[in-house]
């Protein structure tokens, strides 16, 4: 027979758990998708992005890779970073190649840009993370993260991005379309690292691309490469 004072531990502790996830924020899942204008394949998931970027539980972010700029076409929002974001992630799951239309969701799973099931399955689920506060305060862009106890090592990442544009293309691929976008990287940025403490961190609104409309801010694990908190907000 179980001992009341071992079942009365364990309840406590269990409503102990309970109490500390209904404590941690809500955040959106981040979704990345990795596309090229020079990729025929590309322009549904764009299209896809365009979408989930109306929705307040997704932050959907868009990554010009550049292998693409030589067969035809420069994508104008390619940019190396992109390429090499995309690149550790292929490597983190042991694989020798890299390719668009590919998604990539909370730094950890990933398909084909175009799987809408099995991609609408993997964001269903709610996400809870690290408290991000994403300010603007006069010429300042300011992120404040919260304590959190057992914390891993992450690395705290600015992304400026571009809402939206519409570009024709001349040559490549996609050649005779215009081909719409959104949520498009324009620069990525290391604030610095986060091991479980109150933090802040400000960088000055003209540091910025002066294209881009918005900015989030991302809570990356450094060796494991999972998102662990997300925020996103309007530059203007």
């Amino acid at each position: 027979m179980p001992n009341p004072r071992s079942l009365l531990f364990l309840a406590v502790g269990l409503l102990m758990c309970s109490v500390a996830q209904a404590q941690m924020p809500s955040r959106p899942v981040v979704l990345e998708l990795f596309t090229s204008q020079g990729c025929s394949s590309c322009p549904p998931a764009d299209a896809y992005v365009g979408e989930l970027s109306q929705r307040k539980d997704v932050l959907a972010l868009s990554f010009h890779v550049d292998y693409w700029d030589d067969l035809g076409w420069k994508d104008p929002f390619s940019m190396a970073v992109s390429t090499e974001r995309q690149r550790v992630y292929s490597a983190a799951r042991g694989r020798a190649s890299v390719y668009t239309p590919q998604v990539v969701i909370d730094g950890k799973d990933d398909f084909v840009g175009t799987d809408r099931r099995n991609i609408g399955q993997a964001l269903a689920t709610a996400r809870t993370g690290v408290p991000v506060k994403l300010l603007l305060q006069g010429s300042d862009v300011v992120v404040d993260l919260g304590a959190r106890d057992y914390a891993v090592s992450s690395d705290v990442l600015m992304v400026a991005y571009l809402r939206k544009a519409a570009t024709p293309i001349g040559r490549g691929e996609n050649a005779g379309r215009k081909l719409e976008e959104f949520n498009i990287v324009r620069d990525i940025r290391n604030l610095g690292h986060w091991k479980g403490d109150a933090m802040s961190f400000r960088t000055r609104l003209s540091l910025l691309p002066r294209d881009a409309t918005d900015v989030a801010i991302l809570v990356q694990s450094t060796n494991q490469h999972q998102i662990i908190g997300a925020a996103a907000r309007a530059l203007n």
